[in-house]
């Protein structure tokens, strides 16, 4: 059967990990031995893209690329194997609080000086470094809120409902205009950049990808819930005044009214949301599961972690002068319809 037109192309092998995933997706050869997963960097290039692609089979999938691998029995134990690499660094190199009081705490002070990437987008940012920002953060914002909903089988009661309330917003409570990913989409129209799902890949860092990887990676494992929740409640609390940065730095940089509106959507959305994750999602569920706190702490330290390995690889980039990205942008054109972009 040809599967040519079912969603986007495979990327460019960054290595042997990625290269052998690649091609066992495409029927043309092995999976990964063992000791080469075992002798991957775990925050690399390879190993973060061959776990990105196993994990896209759960989403959307790849052109050329047969549905039933999803559930392929070799290519999930070599799933399982980049997981476990990766889930190890993660616990490794992340710094977790003693109680989830203090980790959700630690979130809700504002430094005074604030130097992360929001900041700097907003006090310095250029249109073209907002424009390699949305094209690597599009890797997650064209499937907003989706590996999140992977946890609402895993909840129930307060948690469940709670939890939900928030997707259905996120989902733009009904309305296929309001849609995150749709909104995300728009911006990305102002700023010149292809809005096609998953188009971005091959110019985004492994860096970006730790970051979208450990979403699903909670996601998806039901023994990982309270990690996923950790992570949620992490990015709902810092969602709103980071959004409020973005916001002004699209102002400034004059990159137009989608790309302003997406960002001021958050700053009130993510307000309310805040609210309800704490008190409800992660009540609801340590009230019914106090065994996992140490796991809803741990996601919202991980969260930070990730985070925070992003922003020094942009900022550095940045303040070198250079671009963050593998692969060049296309450059925008201005139309009087706006901005788009070049084929």
């Amino acid at each position: 059967m040809d599967y040519d037109g079912e969603g986007p192309r495979l990327p460019t092998a960054r290595g042997p990990l990625s290269a052998a995933v690649g091609a066992y997706l495409l029927g043309t050869g092995p999976l990964p031995a063992p000791e080469e997963v075992a002798a991957a960097a775990a925050y690399g290039d390879d190993l973060q893209l061959a776990l990105y692609q196993c994990y896209e089979l759960h989403y959307r999938g790849f052109a050329g690329v047969s549905p039933a691998l999803e559930w392929d029995p070799g290519l999930l134990g070599t799933r399982a194997a980049l997981e476990e690499r990766f889930l190890t660094a993660l616990r490794a190199g992340t710094t977790v609080h003693d109680s989830v009081e203090e980790a959700v705490g630690a979130l809700l002070v504002e430094p005074v000086h604030g130097e992360g990437v929001s900041h700097f987008l907003r006090d310095e940012g250029e249109l073209w470094q907002l424009r390699e920002y949305a094209a690597q953060r599009s890797l997650y914002h064209l499937k907003e809120a989706d590996p999140h909903a992977w946890v609402l089988p895993r909840l129930w009661g307060r948690a469940k409902a709670a939890m939900a309330a928030v997707e259905f917003d996120e989902y733009g409570g009904g309305r296929a205009d309001r849609v995150h990913a749709r909104l995300f989409a728009d911006l990305m129209t102002d700023l010149g950049l292809d809005t096609t799902y998953g188009c971005h890949l091959d110019a985004a860092s492994a860096e970006c990808l730790v970051t979208v990887n450990m979403m699903s990676l909670f996601g998806l494992h039901r023994a990982l819930r309270g990690a996923l929740v950790g992570h949620f409640a992490a990015v709902e609390i810092t969602s709103s005044p980071g959004s409020r940065r973005l916001a002004e730095a699209m102002r400034r940089a004059g990159a137009g009214p989608a790309a302003e509106r997406f960002y001021d959507e958050h700053v009130e959305a993510d307000a309310v949301h805040e609210q309800i994750v704490r008190h409800e999602v992660i009540d609801g569920l340590l009230e019914q599961e106090p065994h996992l706190a140490a796991d809803v702490a741990f996601g919202v330290d991980a969260t930070g972690h990730v985070e925070d390995l992003f922003g020094a690889r942009l900022l550095a980039d940045w303040r070198a002068g250079r671009s963050s990205l593998r692969v060049p942008l296309p450059e925008p054109q201005e139309h009087d319809s706006g901005i788009s972009f070049i084929s």
